[in-house]
């Protein structure tokens, strides 16, 4: 069950916190059964079905380098084609490629991986929208190492949170 408030103005604030919402998802281990957003004073309910915790801690809370679960939820993982150096921008200082949130073509760059002294552009292979960047800026990747997640055909957090007719 999704419940949206859609008596208040859908602008930037709750296109905000459903992006806001699309990352919390993203760290938990089990996605909610129930996901219940407010815009006013913002507010936000995650239950899960029995089996589940009920509360997560940050202690439960854990990113997996390879997360057998992306690929069940129909996530694309853009993967390292070798070793070496994942960079999210073109230069130190400069803006990233892609943040979390973002909506990105097929063939666009998302990050480059140098590799002795050669930096190698790393590109989405579908379009949609980023849900996780899950290897820190400047951080050393293997072979096949999940650098970007992304929600094929998404245009927006909230089509990723909310997808189908009528989303929000």
């Amino acid at each position: 069950m999704t419940e949206i408030r859609t008596d208040l103005d859908a602008g930037s604030d709750f296109d905000t916190l459903c992006e806001a919402a699309t990352r919390l998802i993203a760290l938990l281990p089990h996605p909610p059964t129930t996901l219940k957003i407010s815009h006013g004073l913002a507010s936000a309910e995650l239950t899960w079905s029995d089996g589940f915790p009920a509360v997560v801690t940050t202690s439960t809370l854990s990113v997996a380098d390879d997360s057998p679960s992306t690929a069940d939820e129909g996530l694309i993982q853009v993967r390292a084609p070798l070793v070496g150096t994942f960079y999210h921008a073109p230069e130190p200082g400069a803006a990233p490629f892609v943040s979390v949130g973002d909506t990105v073509e097929a063939g666009q760059q998302v990050g480059i991986v140098e590799s002795m002294k050669l930096m190698n552009p790393i590109v989405a292979e579908t379009a949609g929208r980023v849900v996780e960047i899950p290897v820190p800026d400047a951080t050393p990747v293997e072979y096949d190492q999940p650098l970007v997640v992304i929600a094929p055909g998404a245009s927006s957090a909230c089509d990723t949170l909310f997808p189908g007719p009528g989303g929000r």
